[in-house]
């Protein structure tokens, strides 16, 4: 398994349009549903996200990445902690378009910029922490997303990975099963308009590797000091890593 595999799709470049298209057309809608269906538990997991990152945002002179910032929530949340702008990138038009319209309500200066997480437009080792909440799992191949984070940290670097994972323990596995496969496609498509895009969400998250997976996806390609903390039952999990 390379990467995301949405039904329909043969090849990384059909994955990777189908995904675009689909957060295309989720957009507008996307926050309100991301509340809803996470019971705003969202909001949690990426205030924790921020602390375990803290000393990073602190240190002067510090140069930030939220990779495939979607609307812009972990974006903004860095920012703020921060107090410095910090650079967003997603390769979904739409999705930015609301980005910038949050970051100029909230009189932040974060830059936006429209990129292919594994084709980044920035230098070598030009980074001290590049973060993605909930989008690595949609990459068309982690190991060169993995990398291509790799390649533009600097030494030292940390890389913050946050993304459902499954729940180690047996009971609430299948609770959290039933609802992401039988509840989750059907509210998420009416919230959105789209069922497809969440029926998408938990085949997604079925497939992509465990929490201990990740992490030794992460060794391999080259990080250091590489540990992931579960949340919400192991829900979701943040992955560290550094160069």
């Amino acid at each position: 398994m390379k990467g995301t595999t949405p039904a329909g799709a043969s090849t990384g470049h059909e994955a990777s349009e189908w995904v675009r298209s689909m957060f295309g057309r989720i957009a507008p809608r996307y926050d309100l549903a991301n509340h809803i269906l996470s019971l705003n538990l969202d909001r949690g997991w990426r205030t924790q996200t921020v602390r375990r990152v803290r000393h990073l945002l602190e240190r002067p002179g510090v140069r930030a990445l939220d990779l495939c910032c979607g609307t812009g929530d972990l974006l903004i949340a860095l920012e703020t902690c921060s107090g410095r702008p910090v650079l967003g990138s997603d390769f979904c038009h739409p999705m930015l378009l609301s980005a910038a319209d949050k970051i100029a309500r909230r009189r932040l200066i974060s830059p936006l910029v429209e990129a292919d997480a594994l084709s980044l437009p920035l230098a070598d080792g030009s980074l001290d922490l590049v973060t993605v909440a909930f989008g690595f799992r949609n990459l068309a191949d982690y190991r060169s997303g993995l990398a291509e984070m790799h390649r533009v940290l600097r030494p030292a670097g940390v890389a913050a990975i946050l993304e459902f994972s499954q729940p180690p323990g047996r009971l609430f596995a299948k609770l959290y099963g039933f609802y992401s496969k039988k509840l989750l496609p059907q509210i998420g498509g009416v919230i959105s308009g789209s069922r497809d895009a969440y029926s998408y969400l938990p085949a997604s998250i079925e497939k992509f590797p465990s929490a201990e997976d990740l992490a030794a996806r992460m060794r391999a390609a080259g990080f250091h000091l590489v540990e992931f903390h579960r949340m919400t039952g192991g829900v979701v999990a943040l992955h560290l890593g550094t160069k």
